[in-house]
């Protein structure tokens, strides 16, 4: 029935049988679409397969999918998704004859404004991937949540398509030696998610199970108008779709990961960390990105077997589902955590060191200024105008502050994360239950005391406060008080000094930094 289709396409590639200019035809096609590129709208068709996680192998289902897929892409691209078209015998579109067939017509973007394609051609900026983060936290909020009664992510329901992933590759490897390669990851798979059942059982509980976009990877990012749009969501598949947030961002994570962009991968997970909060989804992300690792596998598997695949093509499919493998088992292997303690008078640079260890380490930042806002319900970015030692900025909101911080390292570091807290840490008895929390866990505990002339601290925070980008809202009259109270560190953990943030002090940082690790 595949050829089927194919030969429906390719009648279908007549300019007079559409209602719109077409200044040409392309072809795309994956291991479950066709997609129709005529210029200026694409018609995207559903290959009649039947993987078992996905049937698409009568009229009705594939009607019923494409419906479906409208809905559910129309949440994050509304601009792209715009309509149900039958195909009737002839073929032509629309009218009341009996339908052979169903697409749902997009309209078409540049191929090159694809996130893969752009990070290809030196065009992804990290301004792009914290855009995106934003707006996934955000369609994260507001999306729907899995009922108690459902079994959406309920342990089993998140094991099954693990479990699928290697029971459908296994069908289709023959070779021995390939099968060997597959024992390890599932066996990791398996005891992780044993191990991880109660931390399961509470995310359900705490409404992080949510009708997510399910397949976020760059190929399905593009960015239209200056803004990334995410599309081609999962449609045929609700418990692929109704999952925890974090899975769905560790599926971005890992492909960034497998394009060997891991700085951009450590500043996607922060910027959706730093919206969302959801710092407490980090202990199950190893799982998750194993498990993301493993669904681009098994596509890859699934695409190199099917009839259509030319030999070159298939030998470069195989190359990839390989290199899955490797980065699924990169993910299985922990990792002994640091912890990083940023100190600094306001202007110092703290907040750009620290983006720049984030990204070279990776690790996970906490950041005060955030999290401060946070426990009074604002968000990241709100200016509150507050004075010193007033509001949310008195010393009782301080002290929770730092609790709270303390808290979140603890948690990070218990899940094997690099952890940086950024934050003034002026005084010697803020430091201390930091540096107990390193001895108590057996890490290393790192002070990076970043330092600039008090002149440079004036002009960094005077311009800060004219953009009021930035989610400190330290002012002149803060470093002022911050002069006359502050107590440099002393023999109170290892401390590593950074004085300036161009990209040979950065290099000489992160080089002293990885051998006291």
């Amino acid at each position: 029935m595949t050829d089927t289709l194919h030969k429906l396409v390719e009648s279908l590639q007549q300019p007079a049988l559409f209602a719109h200019p077409v200044t040409r035809f392309v072809v795309i096609e994956t291991h479950i679409s066709i997609i129709l590129l005529t210029g200026s709208f694409a018609y995207k068709f559903k290959k009649p397969v039947n993987f078992g996680f996905l049937d698409f192998s009568t009229l009705e289902k594939r009607r019923q999918c494409c419906a479906e897929e409208l809905r559910l892409n129309r949440r994050l691209a509304p601009e792209l998704y715009l309509e149900l078209v039958p195909v009737c015998a002839g073929p032509r579109f629309g009218d009341d004859a009996e339908v052979i067939e169903y697409a749902v017509r997009m309209r078409e973007f540049a191929q090159q404004a694809q996130f893969d394609r752009m990070l290809d051609d030196g065009r992804l900026t990290p301004a792009h991937i914290d855009a995106l983060a934003t707006r996934i936290a955000d369609f994260h909020a507001g999306v729907a949540v899995a009922g108690p009664a459902t079994e959406f992510g309920m342990p089993a329901a998140v094991q099954a398509p693990m479990e699928e992933n290697f029971t459908q590759i296994l069908g289709i490897l023959q070779d021995p030696d390939e099968r060997r390669w597959l024992a390890p990851l599932q066996q990791w798979t398996r005891q992780t998610g044993q191990q991880l059942q109660a931390a399961l059982q509470l995310r359900k509980q705490g409404g992080f199970i949510r009708e997510c976009h399910g397949d976020l990877h760059l190929r399905n990012v593009a960015l239209v108008d200056d803004v990334p749009l995410a599309f081609d969501c999962i449609e045929f598949n609700a418990n692929l779709r109704w999952i925890d947030i974090i899975s769905e961002v560790a599926f971005m994570v890992m492909d960034l990961d497998h394009r060997g962009q891991a700085a951009l991968a450590s500043r996607f997970l922060n910027a959706w960390l730093e919206r969302s909060g959801d710092y407490a989804g980090l202990a199950l992300l190893r799982y998750y990105l194993v498990y993301r690792a493993m669904v681009r596998a098994k596509v890859d598997c699934l695409r190199a077997h099917q009839p259509d695949v030319a030999d070159a093509e298939r030998v470069a499919i195989l190359q990839d589902y390989h290199a899955y493998l490797e980065l699924a088992g990169r993910y299985t292997q922990s990792t002994a955590p640091v912890l990083l303690l940023m100190h600094g008078l306001s202007g110092s640079g703290k907040t750009t060191v620290s983006q720049f260890l984030l990204e070279q380490l990776p690790a996970i930042r906490v950041r005060s200024d955030i999290e401060r806002k946070r426990l009074h319900g604002l968000a990241g970015d709100a200016h509150t105008d507050a004075g010193i030692d007033q509001g949310i900025y008195d010393r009782a909101a301080g002290e929770r502050t730092y609790r709270q911080l303390a808290t979140l390292a603890a948690a990070l570091l218990d899940a094997g994360h690099h952890v940086i807290v950024d934050a003034a840490f002026l005084q010697a008895s803020q430091r201390e239950p930091f540096l107990e929390l390193a001895r108590s866990r057996g890490v290393p505990c790192c002070i990076i005391n970043c330092q600039a002339p008090e002149a440079e601290l004036r002009r960094r925070i005077i311009a800060r406060q004219r953009a009021r980008k930035d989610a400190s809202e330290a002012g002149i009259q803060v470093l002022e008080n911050q002069l006359q109270h502050y107590q440099p560190p002393a023999a109170d953990g290892a401390t590593l000094l950074a004085t300036g943030s161009d990209a040979a002090a950065m290099r000489e940082l992160h080089a002293a930094l990885r051998a006291y690790m």
